[in-house]
């Protein structure tokens, strides 16, 4: 097995969705193979889509996921299929280079340039130290909130640093476990909404300095949903129990729905005055019609 990188548009050329496939040619088949059953990361390359005046990617990676399987492409014959599961997006995107300093270190040449031979595959395999490195930069606000919290448990117990530190946990251990998603998950989602209810337009700090909106899975996790900001939606308290419960939903244009006379008339006052969304500036951190389609289908009591 080993790791390595995917890269994926905004608007992309291939049947991809991340959070569950990634559509690839033939010829990086072998790559992928050896991938299978070990972690992967998305790279977001300078263009958003397949057309060649296309600009505005953010030249980053984005997220990990575990590769389960490959399938043959039913239609094109040369076209194969990755699956993942346990997809999960960084904090904070992280770009391919800091000054001088590059990531994956395969995409620097020897004269310190970018290699772009190397740079234009649109996957790479990746050594375990660069995986690890990615990650944890791409998960530097949500590991410090942990690491202060698990520091507050043990510290209480042990005595120096050096008892602590035998407590740190590999990097993989951390991303599977559902407190650390939670947590990922949420700071992604408030961070994209800046704090604000997509369907209020609420922005509620309370005393302490946190928000108090809510982060909301569109496809619920018990439903196979995954934490992805395009899966998810910024809620105040109120707003998130009814869409949990079908009360409320969102069409492909996010206009809100209400199911009808399911709810009274001083609902419809909670909501933007436009009965759209807010949404998030970045197109690729937007609720996707994927989502929003099983929500409306599986959930809405419309």
């Amino acid at each position: 097995m080993a790791k390595a990188v995917l890269t994926t548009k905004v608007e992309p050329t291939y049947d991809d969705l991340p959070e569950e496939r990634y559509h690839f040619p033939h010829i990086y088949l072998g790559q992928i193979e050896k991938a299978v059953g070990d972690w992967v990361i998305y790279y977001e390359p300078r263009r958003t889509s397949g057309l060649l005046s296309s600009r505005g990617g953010r030249q980053a990676y984005f997220a990990t996921a575990r590769l389960l399987r490959i399938e043959h492409d039913p239609v094109l014959t040369d076209h194969y299929y990755a699956f993942v599961a346990d997809y999960l997006e960084f904090d904070c995107p992280v770009p391919f280079k800091e000054g001088n300093y590059y990531y994956e270190s395969g995409l620097q040449r020897e004269d310190g340039k970018t290699s772009k031979g190397a740079f234009g595959r649109a996957v790479r395999l990746l050594p375990e130290k660069e995986y690890d490195l990615i990650v944890r930069t791409g998960f530097i606000q949500s590991l410090d909130q942990m690491v202060k919290e698990e520091d507050s448990e043990v510290v209480s117990r042990y005595e120096t640093r050096e008892d602590v530190a035998l407590f740190e946990r590999p990097i993989i251990e951390r991303v599977v476990a559902r407190p650390f998603r939670d947590a990922a998950f949420a700071s992604t989602i408030k961070g994209a909404y800046h704090d604000t209810c997509a369907m209020t337009g609420l922005r509620i700090i309370n005393g302490g300095g946190r928000a108090e909106v809510q982060a909301a899975h569109i496809q619920p996790v018990a439903h196979n949903g995954p934490d992805s900001v395009r899966n998810g939606l910024a809620l105040s308290g109120t707003a998130h129990w009814m869409f949990d419960r079908g009360l409320v939903s969102v069409d492909d244009d996010y206009s809100i729905l209400v199911a009808n006379g399911r709810l009274p008339d001083a609902v419809s006052r909670l909501f933007t005055e436009d009965r759209k969304l807010i949404l998030p500036e970045r197109a690729e951190m937007r609720p996707h019609r994927h989502y929003l389609t099983y929500h409306r289908k599986t959930i809405f009591k419309g």
